[in-house]
């Protein structure tokens, strides 16, 4: 009998390691360069607030796939024409939810429901013009009016970038593929020599920390993407924080200080998260390479690498201070879009590290969005930003945050 238990024991071991790995699996996902992604923790467990929010999503699915904005808040002028017009934006937020939810677009519950927004954001891609720094040619969403008018572009790169290496044929991850390296071109083509894209909408520093994580979700999954585009983001990001006085400037934030140091410290973290893959090759030229070329190149690389880390590590603490100040997380001093962006953007750099600060925002900010969800499972804006479609997807991406692809180079932790 004890043989017999202890057997079943080990078994219901071997099953949890492998719940576990397959949960990383569908939570991140392999590139096509082959380095993978994992979740930064292990995953907690769907709650019924994050299932409620996902039926809600796929409820209100257009049938070509997309998502419009959705409803607004009646205090919203203007832009109603627009509630049931699926674009881009909002697509691949609501896409990148439902893949955080455990589902690819081959394998799980909403797998249909991804594949189909895939579709649809390819096909808005596919008829974009080759030069400029739009994928769409839906104007005047209440995101680009308050994100910038290319957050389509830069949220399109995040999701192509999760999605390419997971479709379900070879078809499908070639027009995946194609789309994803059109959306590069036109990013890298019209970066400004700052590192940054466009100064129009109301916190335009929003959509530039989107514009960063695309890039580096695009390389670390094995897309091409230019060197220098890639350090021209993350120099503007590292500049956008002042070490001495231990602040962050505030352009483009609409003088909310949540926006700028979400935004900010989460460019950094994405940028790193890139930099530690590469660290170990870098590391191995710089001892032993017979080209002293390459070894000085690499040493300046780990160089601007050690700085990059440096502020950001900084930031990190200064961000982890301000989390106890309930005026600087209230952000705008009501929910919008904006602020539930910039609650992902917090988890997405405070779970890389994990530990009890981690812990302490992700339960926190559990309580918070289970609190303020509507009865139906979607969330609502209250100013700029009042889309369900965007607020409830957001939303989702702060609660599955522990979910949210890293490279591996970045072990998981308990």
């Amino acid at each position: 009998m004890r043989r017999i238990i202890i057997c079943a024991l080990i078994f219901c071991g071997l099953l949890a390691a492998v719940a576990f790995q397959q949960q990383g699996e569908l939570a991140a996902g392999e590139g096509k360069g082959g380095s993978g992604w994992a979740p930064a923790v292990k995953p907690k467990p769907l709650g019924d607030e994050t299932l409620k929010g996902v039926k809600w999503l796929i409820a209100h699915q257009h049938q070509n796939g997309g998502w419009g904005q959705g409803e607004e808040s009646q205090n919203m002028g203007g832009g109603g024409e627009l509630a049931g017009v699926p674009n881009v934006a909002d697509t691949c937020i609501a896409t990148l939810a439902l893949m955080r939810a455990g589902s690819t677009p081959s394998d799980g519950p909403y797998a249909k429901n991804i594949a189909r927004a895939i579709s649809f954001v390819v096909s808005e891609v596919d008829a974009s013009d080759p030069d400029s720094l739009y994928v769409t040619s839906v104007r005047g969403t209440r995101v680009q009016s308050k994100l910038g008018p290319y957050i389509d572009t830069f949220l399109s790169s995040m999701v192509l970038a999760e999605a390419q290496g997971q479709m379900p044929d070879d078809a499908s991850k070639k027009r995946v593929s194609a789309a994803l390296d059109k959306v590069l071109r036109k990013i890298q083509k019209n970066q400004r020599a700052d590192g940054t894209w466009d100064d129009n909408g109301w916190a335009p520093a929003l959509s530039q920390s989107m514009a960063t994580k695309g890039l580096n979700r695009a390389v670390q999954s094995g897309a091409e993407v230019d060197e220098e585009t890639l350090k021209r983001a993350e120099k503007h990001a590292v500049s956008q924080y002042d070490s001495s006085s231990g602040s962050f400037k505030s352009e483009g934030s609409a003088g909310v200080s949540l926006y700028a140091t979400a935004a900010t410290t989460s460019a950094m973290q994405d940028s790193m998260n890139t930099n530690a893959a590469k660290e170990k090759e870098l590391r191995e030229v710089a001892s032993n390479s017979k080209d002293e070329k390459k070894r000085d190149q690499a040493r300046n690389e780990l160089g601007r690498i050690a700085g990059t880390r440096k502020a950001q590590e900084e930031s990190r603490q200064t961000l982890v201070r301000q989390l106890d100040d309930d005026s600087f997380v209230k952000g705008f001093g009501s929910n919008g879009g904006e602020e539930f962006l910039s609650y992902m953007n917090i988890s997405e750099t405070l779970v890389v590290q994990g530990g009890p600060e981690w812990k302490s925002w992700d339960q926190g900010m559990s309580q918070n969005l289970s609190r303020i969800q509507n009865a139906d499972g979607s969330w609502s804006g209250h100013h700029c930003i009042t889309g369900r479609t965007f607020c409830t997807a957001a939303a989702l991406l702060v609660l599955t945050a522990d979910r949210a692809p890293v490279p591996v180079a970045a072990r998981v932790r308990d």
